[in-house]
This record gives structure tokens, sequence and C-alpha cells, in this order.
């Protein structure tokens, strides 16, 4: 049976403060949790109305009465595990690395994590004012491939000053990502999904570059932030 103090600890990490505090964050969902087992995380506990049948002493068998207790999810998937969150690691400037300017959707961020993991971005860096990369809903939306990446919060302003690779800004207006030679090494700046990108960055951006629209009626406002980073990861990576 889950005592009062397990629960109070579980709940109490859906706040990134907590998280920070108690060096915790939670995973729903089998297949995800699954993904994390057999990665290098250090699993803290796991809760399941289905054995996993790992050789832990901190699995529990509960209820589904209980996960739901526990859940941030409207529909409990058999399992919540929590995780050590793990130290950074340095960040590796030999390569394409993400860049993102107060992004605060926890979707698109966890979308982009995505992304970074299938294009081969080994490192991606995000402003202090960027969502956790440890909510619950960035862990739910990066589907397990949170343990590929190497997420790393600084002052982004100090990282741009610092690095020696060329940086690429994403914009409306900008020269066309098409037609542009891009390297196979530099940073690729995503800014905020309402604002973009801030002046400060922007005043450190070698290159503006941007993705042309095509249909006949013009009213799109924007692409999504993840979207427009599928498309340029793309572009870089076929360059």
């Amino acid at each position: 049976m889950l005592s009062k103090s397990q629960i109070k600890l579980i709940t109490s990490l859906k706040q990134k403060k907590y998280r920070q505090q108690h060096g915790l964050f939670v995973v729903e969902g089998v297949k995800t949790i699954n993904e994390l087992l057999q990665s290098n995380l250090v699993l803290h506990a796991l809760y399941t109305t289905e054995t996993f049948n790992i050789d832990a002493k901190n699995e529990f068998l509960i209820s589904e009465a209980e996960l739901k207790k526990i859940s941030f999810l409207k529909t409990p998937n058999k399992a919540l595990a929590v995780f050590k969150i793990p130290e950074s690691k340095p960040i590796a400037q030999n390569g394409l690395i993400v860049a993102l300017d107060d992004v605060r959707d926890p979707g698109n961020l966890g979308t982009i994590i995505r992304l970074c993991d299938w294009f081969g971005i080994s490192d991606l860096v995000c402003s202090k004012e960027t969502v956790d990369c440890f909510n619950p809903k960035v862990i739910q939306a990066t589907m397990g491939s949170i343990t590929r990446v190497n997420i790393s919060y600084v002052d982004l302003v100090g990282f741009l000053n610092d690095t020696e690779l060329p940086s690429f800004g994403a914009y409306m207006e900008g020269d066309n990502v098409y037609r542009s030679e891009l390297p196979d090494k530099g940073v690729l700046i995503m800014g905020n999904e309402a604002n973009g990108i801030s002046g400060s960055v922007e005043a450190l951006i070698k290159e503006k570059i941007s993705i042309p629209r095509f249909g006949d009626i013009q009213v799109t406002e924007s692409l999504n932030v993840a979207s427009a980073t599928a498309i340029l990861l793309s572009e870089f990576r076929r360059s």
C-alpha cells in the first residue's frame, strides 16, 4: 500500500522547485519507463499495477485506485516511475547544436527533444527561461528521447559569446533556408512561441534564416516552433 509520504513526494514532483529540491522526476507509461530503465538513469522507485520483472527492491505493486492518486494523467497508464535527475554533461561543441530562447510550451520542448534524437543532435542548449525538461508533460512528449540528448540550461547570451560555432537564428524574415548553404557545425537558435528570439540573443546571430510560405493565400501567421525546428534540422542535415 502507498504511504502518505510516498504520495506527498510523488505529487510534489509536478512542480519544478520540488523536482530540484529532491533531484527526482516522474515518468509515466510502460513503454517510456522501459526505455528509461534501459538507459543510464537511476531508478528511485517504480509503482505499477503489473510487475516489470525487474530485479529491484524499489518496485511496488499497487492498485489502479492507488495509481490514480499519484498519476498526473487523466487516464493513468499502468505504471509510474520516479528517476533521479542526472547531472548535465559538458556541451560538445563539435557538431550541430540546437539552442532554445525562452520556449515555454512543454509539448514543444518534448517534441524538439525527440527531433534532436532523430536528427542525431547530441546537445540541446536551453535558456534558463525555457520550460524545465523534467516537467511531466515534457517527459511524456519525449517518448524516451530524453535519455539520448544532453540538455543544458545556460545563460544563452554568455554561451553564444563564448562559442566559436557560427549561429543561425530562425525568423519569419530571413534568408530562404532552401537556398542557403548550411554547415554541418553550428548553433541553430529557435525563439519563444509568441515573441521569437530576444534582442540580446539576436545581436549575436551570424545569419537569419527562414522557411518560406508557399500557399496562395498567405494568412498563416507562423509555424509552430517544433514544426519549424523539424524543417530546419532536415535542411541542415541535407546540406
